[in-house]
């Protein structure tokens, strides 16, 4: 584990203050996994790790035990824990879980107008990323998109699992070299959406959405297809 990876931990240990939890670990992990600093493959020492925040042996394995519950994780008997590697068969259920919750949202927004500040704060992030060539900026920014479209629908519990299936979309994410390929494309089509939700046509809106899902989801398992094996 390179020694970056361990400051960046070491940086995190001040948010745990003193009522570390299991929770709280696996909210740090889980964001640490979410940016790429754990790749798909890695295996997390309990040793560099529960140094690096200051944490016992056994609240790092049960933050572990969290994650590996929400399949970021998994553990390999007589090896240790690593952040899972997505198979074709995960990315393709994880596109159609979206399918389901994201344009579910839509389908159920009743009337117009639609409180959408957050959703297209997403898009103009996105938009200053791409202009600045930060395409993991733009990354972020297409999540924080569906995520806020999705919270649209006041609903804490959809948020919790969209915020669960999004986590584990962003390990297909870092396998792939090519995050401006992946989803600069998208930017505009973000745009469209929201326009057409600020023009009150929902069911417009929702036909939009899962176009783009169905697209990205073929793009996406068309370049994952080349880095990691079909039957993984």
């Amino acid at each position: 584990m390179a020694t970056e990876e361990l400051n960046a931990l070491a940086d995190d240990r001040a948010l745990l203050g003193r009522t570390s939890t299991a929770e709280r670990v696996a909210d740090i992990l889980r964001s640490r996994i979410a940016e790429g600093f754990f790749p798909p493959g890695t295996r997390l020492s309990e040793d560099s790790i529960g140094g690096a925040l200051g944490v016992s042996r056994n609240t790092l394995r049960e933050a572990f035990r969290l994650l590996t519950h929400e399949r970021l994780l998994e553990h390999r008997l007589n090896r240790g824990v690593f952040v899972r590697v997505l198979s074709i068969d995960d990315v393709e259920d994880i596109y159609r879980i979206r399918r389901m919750i994201e344009c579910a949202v839509v389908r159920s927004l009743g009337e117009p107008p639609y409180a959408l500040d957050r959703v297209a704060a997403a898009v103009a992030d996105g938009q200053r990323a791409a202009r600045a060539r930060e395409w993991k900026g733009v990354s972020t920014a297409n999540i924080h998109f569906h995520r806020e479209l999705v919270a649209l629908a006041r609903s804490e519990r959809t948020d919790e699992l969209m915020r669960s299936v999004l986590a584990e979309l962003r390990l297909a994410f870092h396998v792939v070299d090519d995050p401006r390929g992946l989803h600069e494309p998208y930017l505009a089509r973000n745009l469209r959406i929201v326009e057409t939700l600020q023009e009150g046509r929902r069911d417009a809106a929702e036909a939009l959405l899962a176009d783009y899902l169905d697209d990205s989801r073929d793009g996406l398992v068309e370049v994952y297809g080349q880095r990691v094996p079909a039957d993984l």
